[in-house]
């Protein structure tokens, strides 16, 4: 199983236009999850404030076909987020910055969902050595552009830059190192490596599962410092658990403080269409 092709079929763009010749984008995942009644269904996971932003009822989720000459074409398809009365259909988690809602997706894709067991646990980190420079990578569409006319997403690297990266419940958060632009909040962090590159760690350990998802940026006097923080997947698991018991037991995770910088989102800016 390579992670990456994986989590690159379950990804996709989320957009919605804003009757200007713009639109707002940011990204999304899907897991496959069991629902009340133990049948398999698809959930959509993003960022909270990726849906909070969009004012109408409807968004789009960028589905991509697969023709029989091996080609693909883009065939995005209307995704309803709130109610005729304005309410949010979706769930959030109550002190983080996630997001998750059941929809029905085309078989190739309900298919392509990542299964929950794929999410880190409260131990995942710990367990796998996980730590400052370590390498990890990311899924998203920066400034809403798709890495081929297809629309699939663009997949970046970069490193662990903080310490220490876990528990989850003291620090929800962690920083990786790479260019973060709107568009790209929502997207899943994960490390898929046959060999570690750390100094410390073993060499030859297979270690593949989803870190969580890209929640914001981080800003200086109003500069981007080129840093993404991510939400541990811990707070995925809550938030889809949400979904049928509002009652669900939650992390009461702090609240980060970066050092005289700012957390800022990375979708909330408008691309032309």
């Amino acid at each position: 199983m390579d992670l990456s092709v994986e989590l690159i079929h379950a990804t996709v763009q989320l957009e919605q236009p804003l009757g200007d010749g713009t639109r707002t984008v940011g990204t999304g995942f899907l897991i496959t999850s069991a629902g009340p009644d133990g049948a398999p269904r698809t959930v959509l996971v993003t960022a909270n404030h990726v849906l909070a932003k969009m004012p109408g009822a409807e968004a789009r989720i960028g589905y991509r076909i697969a023709n029989p000459d091996g080609s693909w074409s883009y065939s995005p398809q209307t995704l309803r987020i709130r109610d005729t009365g304005g309410g949010k259909l979706w769930t959030a988690h109550p002190s983080r910055d996630v997001a998750a809602i059941s929809i029905t997706a085309p078989e190739p894709f309900a298919k392509a969902a990542i299964p929950l067991s794929w999410l880190a646990e409260d131990d995942t980190f710990k367990a796998n050595q996980v730590g400052a420079g370590d390498e990890m990578m990311a899924l998203g569409f920066p400034r809403g552009l798709a890495a081929n006319q297809a629309g699939f997403p663009i997949l970046r690297a970069g490193r662990v830059a903080s310490f220490p990266v876990a528990p989850a419940k003291v620090f929800p958060t962690f920083l990786l190192d790479f260019s973060v632009f709107p568009g790209n909040s929502g997207g899943p962090v994960f490390m898929s490596q046959a060999a570690r590159r750390r100094l410390g760690a073993s060499e030859a350990t297979e270690v593949q599962f989803i870190a969580g998802l890209l929640t914001q940026q981080v800003e200086l006097n109003s500069e981007r410092l080129e840093i993404g923080i991510v939400t541990h997947a811990k707070f995925i698991r809550e938030t889809i658990a949400l979904i049928d018991n509002p009652a669900a037991p939650v992390t009461q995770a702090r609240t980060e403080v970066f050092a005289g910088a700012k957390a800022a989102s990375a979708e909330e800016a408008v691309a032309r269409d």
